[in-house]
C-alpha cells in the first residue's frame, strides 16, 4: 500500500459540513454535537437531509439518492473544509454507488471523518480520492456527546494533528495477541462492512503491506470467525503487515472472542495488538487511514510517520 494525498488541517472559524449517510439522527443528539463543533470555534452547518427518514425503510436517514447528494454537495461546496458524519448505522453501501467521484476528485482534498458503516466510504475516499480519512467519533455519537476523551482526540487530530502522531492503546488495553513490530499504511474500520464490501467497485482489493485496523459492534463470536475466515478465505489478508483491534462491544465475552481472534489471526505471522482503544467503545481514539506507520504491539502503540493532517 502507499501512503495517500493528508488534507489540510483545520483553522478556528472553518466551516464543516454534518452529514448523515446511513441511519438516522435523533434531532436532540444533532444538536448536542453541533454545540460541541461550535465550542471548537468550527462552523457547522447540517446537510439537507441529516433530520429525515427513508419512507419505508426507517433504518435510513433518507433516500439512497439523497443521502448521496447531500454527501456530494457537501463535499463540492469550496467553503467547506471538512465533512463529518453525524452517524453510522447502515445505509453507506446502497449510495456509494450513487456520487460523482470524478466531481469529488475536482473538488480537492478535505477532511473526512466517521466510523462504523462509514468504513465503506473510507474505503471509497481511499480508492477513488486517494485521500487519508479519519476513522473516529460520529458527529451526534453518544460516545462522543458524553465522552471527553473522544472529544478531544478528535479535535486535536482536526487542528494540531502532530500533538497525536503516537497514538496510545487507551488503558487498560493495548495487550499484544501477537508480540512485535511491523510497519505499514494504516487501513481499515468495522470488520463485518470489511467483509460485506469485499468485490464491490470501490473496496481496497486487499491489505498487502497495510497496519489493518478493525473492530465491530453487536456481533457474536460465531459471526465474527465468519467475516474474519471470509478475508482469510478471499485472500485479502495475505502481505498484511500488522494488526491492531479495537473495541468490540456487545460482541459476547471478551475471552470467547479472544480466542476467536487468536484463532483466526495468529497464524498470519505479524504482530497483532488488541483492545487499542478505538471503534464504538467509550473514549473511542481517532486513527488515520492512509498514513505510514509503525505498530508496536508490545508497547501498545501506533507511530505515524507524519501527522494525520498536513
Amino acid at each position: 500500500m502507499r501512503p495517500l494525498v493528508r488534507p489540510p488541517r483545520l483553522a478556528p472559524g472553518a466551516r464543516v459540513a454534518v452529514v448523515a449517510p446511513s441511519g438516522p439522527v435523533p434531532e436532540e443528539r444533532l444538536q448536542a454535537g453541533l454545540d460541541v463543533l461550535r465550542g471548537w470555534d468550527l462552523d457547522p452547518v447540517v446537510a439537507p437531509h441529516v433530520l429525515g427518514r427513508h419512507g419505508t425503510l426507517d433504518y435510513l436517514s433518507a433516500t439512497d439518492a439523497q443521502r448521496a447528494a447531500d454527501l456530494q454537495q457537501a463535499w463540492c461546496d469550496p467553503s467547506v473544509s471538512a465533512v463529518l458524519c453525524a452517524r453510522g448505522g447502515y445505509g453507506a453501501q446502497r449510495m456509494a454507488d450513487l456520487l460523482d467521484w470524478d466531481a469529488m476528485r475536482a473538488a480537492g482534498p478535505k477532511v473526512f471523518a466517521g466510523f462504523s458503516d462509514i468504513t465503506v466510504l473510507h474505503q471509497a475516499f481511499a480508492t477513488r480520492l486517494g485521500l487519508v480519512t479519519l476513522y473516529g467519533p460520529a458527529a451526534a455519537g453518544v460516545d462522543f456527546l458524553k465522552n471527553a476523551r473522544a472529544q478531544e482526540h478528535l479535535r486535536a487530530t482536526l487542528f494540531a494533528p502532530e500533538s497525536v502522531r503516537t497514538l496510545t492503546a487507551v488503558p487498560p488495553g493495548g495487550s499484544p495477541l501477537v508480540p512485535g513490530r511491523a510497519r505499514g499504511v494504516t487501513l481499515g474500520g468495522c470488520l463485518s462492512l470489511l467483509a460485506s464490501d469485499l468485490g464491490t467497485p470501490h473496496a481496497h482489493t486487499g491489505a498487502r503491506g497495510a497496519l489493518l485496523l478493525m473492530e465491530d459492534v453487536g456481533e457474536s463470536p460465531y459471526r465474527l470467525d465468519r467475516y474474519l475466515t471470509q478475508l482469510l478465505r478471499s485472500g485479502w489478508l495475505d502481505g498484511v503487515a500488522g494488526v491492531a483491534l479495537g473495541s468490540w462491544a456487545a460482541c459476547g465475552p471478551y475471552e470467547v472472542l479472544r480466542t476467536v481472534l487468536a484463532d483466526r489471526l495468529g497464524g498470519l505471522g505479524v504482530p497483532v495488538v488488541e483492545e487499542f482503544g478505538f471503534g464504538h467503545g467509550e473514549g473511542a481514539l481517532t486513527m488515520p487511514l492512509g498514513v505510514p506507520a509503525e505498530l508496536d504491539a508490545d508497547a501498545g502503540t501506533l507511530t505515524l510517520d507524519v501527522p494525520a493532517l498536513s
